[in-house]
């Protein structure tokens, strides 16, 4: 017989029926959902949905009161971006649960994440640089002559 099909081999759960996959047949905590350490978990969960939920509230009441503040919208943005900067850390530290794990698995995850980020920046850049360039130098320009219209 073959070890695809022996009963301790877990691959055997990946294959046709994947309910087993949540029925608790590879959980990942001993003892029962009372313990002390799932009601940590539970309350660490609820605690981090408070925040994102307050957070949020906060998003909403900045966006309702910018127009009419007199307060420069670029004061807005960057409060915007770091508020869901700060959002994104926290659903990718607990929900996804990057943060239970170790330092180079992070770096592998955010290094790219960064240099995505960064290339995203330079190439907003270099499009609002050409785009200047274009439409006020360019215009302002007189016509260049070359030797063939002298």
């Amino acid at each position: 017989m073959s070890s695809h099909h022996h009963t301790d081999d877990i691959q055997h759960l990946y294959e046709g029926d994947q309910s087993k996959l949540y029925s608790g047949v590879l959980a990942h905590h001993e003892g029962d959902i009372n313990s002390g350490a799932s009601k940590a978990q539970v309350k660490r969960i609820l605690m981090i949905t408070l925040y994102l939920s307050i957070i949020t509230i906060v998003e909403v009441g900045l966006g309702l009161i910018s127009h009419s503040s007199g307060i420069p919208m670029t004061f807005y943005n960057f409060v915007f971006l770091m508020l869901t900067l700060l959002k994104a850390f926290l659903i990718v530290r607990v929900f996804m649960h990057l943060g239970d794990e170790k330092k180079g698995f992070i770096t592998t995850v955010l290094m790219p994440l960064a240099f995505f980020v960064w290339f995203i920046i330079a190439f907003l850049a270099d499009g609002a640089f050409w785009l200047h360039m274009n439409s006020h130098v360019r215009a302002g320009m007189p016509a260049q002559t070359t030797e063939a219209t002298k």
